[in-house]
């Protein structure tokens, strides 16, 4: 199949501009997932908290991290959710509501508004390898982060469902140019710039497709199969199909975070 290339930079910042290309992969992944923890869930469970704690977190989204965890929220002395969309703010703001501990503003990891040694937690869970200056943006959260706080963040390995797709599809060359600015194989080698103590955990999960039209719906918020968009659906549909066992899909996940710390 040849399909024309597209320019990155430009479908990831259309990708974000608002919360509900977003909203659809977090409702598909919650659909299909086969790990029934839910990603979201396992992020959380990896976070030391402690009462009173300065919590930080970079490119929140819909805010959906936070969702139905008031009682964690309350521990909190401060929360600051930040996202360089004000589109996506806004939309967070109304999902977590107003709490006399939580800030919503907008910030850009390469340059973030805080003073040294701001926070006990810095959050950036699935938005690093959009960093175009990555290495600035990770020395930014160094800054920030007290000597004893850690650093969370959650990204996609290089081995994923995406990648599957891409053969499925025959994508190559400029028609598909995966991200792997930041991933569970090479994160931990960026992180070491700034940080002496990095772990990484991996989240064993995977996707069981009964939907081939979900799986259509969601490829078409992929910044990175953007290309797609212009191969007709049915045609899409077949495609996918003909790699259906009775009528299902499964497609392999690879997530996991790394704590930094030091």
């Amino acid at each position: 199949m040849q399909i024309g290339s597209s320019n990155h930079a430009e479908a990831v910042k259309e990708q974000y501009k608002t919360s509900s290309g977003l909203d659809t992969r977090i409702s598909f992944h919650e659909k299909y997932s086969t790990n029934q923890l839910g990603y979201t869930n396992w992020v959380v469970s990896n976070y030391e908290i402690f009462e009173g704690m300065k919590v930080l977190e970079i490119g929140c989204g819909t805010g959906s991290l936070w969702m139905g965890r008031d009682d964690m929220l309350s521990k909190f002395g401060k929360l600051v959710l930040t996202d360089l969309s004000e589109g996506m703010l806004e939309t967070a703001r109304e999902n977590i509501g107003d709490k006399a501990n939580v800030v919503f503003q907008v910030a850009d990891i390469q340059d973030l508004p805080f003073e040294d040694n701001s926070f006990d937690m810095v959050i950036a869970n699935s938005m690093l390898y959009h960093v175009p200056d990555l290495q600035k943006g990770i020395s930014e959260v160094r800054r920030v982060l007290r000597d004893d706080g850690a650093f969370y963040c959650a990204t996609l390995g290089e081995n994923n469902f995406v990648e599957r797709l891409a053969e499925w599809f025959e994508l190559g060359g400029e028609s598909f140019q995966p991200n792997h600015n930041f991933t569970m194989q090479n994160g931990a080698r960026k992180l070491q710039t700034a940080f002496s103590n990095i772990e990484a955990r991996i989240y064993e999960d995977s996707l069981h497709i009964t939907d081939i039209d979900d799986l259509l719906d969601y490829l078409g918020s992929l910044a990175s199969l953007k290309m797609l968009n212009d191969v007709p659906r049915e045609k899409l549909k077949e495609i996918l199909l003909g790699h259906a066992v009775n009528g299902v899909i499964d497609l392999p996940k690879e997530y996991g975070m790394f704590i930094a710390k030091g």
